[in-house]
């Protein structure tokens, strides 16, 4: 008797922790999870999302916070290089995301059927620290929503089919920490640089490569910026390099096929910068000697530059 009645009480216990830990995950966020998985044409990646299972738990790319149960990070991932009917997630970007009040992260990475527009309702994520949108096959013009996100401190639009201008709200976005970068390559944007990055000293890290921006990009650069790594390769890009002062803390510059002018100020090799790629500009004068140990690739199709790793000058 005592030992049915042990056994009652152990199924008891097991039905509560049951219970118990499907209770972890905030109805109104599974609820919401849901909704993305069917908008996303329920794919196999993202089998493990069951109604019997712990979203905090239990699911693969969601998760909580410990003390509210509430989904704070969401991550949408595909390692495989070619897409396979019925494993990807397919259809346009859900709406629903911006029903996860209390995200802090948003990951959708290398989903190439996965498209339409940057929705509108990414606003209310207003807790939303670090968005990477990248690899996807995102449409349209990248919305001006971005400055009601105050927290925002990365983000990460590249290899999309984005098109338009820059908005102004991704420059006056005021980063996080002290801390800011931003990455839009390999789209198809247009039109001038935005002049309120000139006022962005949290700016840390900024790559528009790969579009077909045009104008003066000098006003990223500065001696009072905390800016680190500059990425302006292919683009319409004129401006006069000999004006340019990098911080003295700078690592990465590539500014290659463009239509930037003038010479390579001294000051740019006595920095320690670790990579730095001119090539297929209208640069004219001598390579300073803190840069003469980069490759020729860095230099090549320039008007007139000159010395090492290059001829040397006449």
């Amino acid at each position: 008797m005592r030992a049915h009645f042990l056994s009652l009480v152990a199924i008891s216990t097991c039905l509560l922790i049951s219970i118990s830990q499907a209770e972890d995950c905030n109805p109104d966020d599974k609820k919401v999870l849901f909704q993305i998985k069917k908008s996303l044409g329920d794919p196999a990646l993202l089998a493990s999302w069951e109604n019997t299972t712990d979203c905090c738990t239990k699911w693969d790319g969601i998760r909580c916070l410990r003390k509210t149960h509430r989904i704070i990070s969401l991550t949408v991932f595909n390692d495989d290089v070619l897409p396979v009917s019925g494993i990807q997630p397919s259809g346009k970007f859900p709406p629903a995301v911006g029903d996860l009040p209390y995200l802090r992260e948003l990951y959708f990475h290398n989903l190439s059927q996965v498209t339409g527009p940057i929705p509108q309702e990414l606003a209310k994520l207003r807790r939303l620290r670090f968005l990477r949108l990248d690899l996807l096959n995102l449409t349209g013009p990248i919305p001006p929503i971005f400055g009601q996100l105050k927290r925002l401190y990365f983000i990460n639009l590249a290899n999309n089919k984005l098109s338009g201008s820059i908005p102004s709200s991704l420059g006056e976005l005021p980063g996080n920490f002290g801390a800011l970068s931003i990455i839009l390559s390999n789209n198809q944007l247009t039109g001038m640089i935005l002049t309120s990055f000139s006022n962005n000293l949290n700016l840390t890290g900024i790559d528009l490569s790969g579009n077909k921006l045009e104008g003066d990009a000098s006003m990223l650069f500065g001696s009072n910026k905390i800016v680190g790594s500059i990425v302006l390769s292919r683009n319409q890009l004129e401006f006069n390099l000999s004006l340019v002062v990098l911080p003295d803390d700078f690592i990465y510059l590539d500014i290659s096929h463009n239509k930037i002018y003038g010479s390579i100020p001294p000051q740019m090799g006595d920095i320690g910068i670790h990579y730095f790629n001119v090539s297929y500009n209208r640069l004219c004068g001598e390579i300073p000697v803190g840069l003469q140990s980069f490759d020729t690739s860095n230099y090549v199709h320039n008007k007139c530059l000159c010395g090492a790793p290059l001829p040397a000058c006449k």
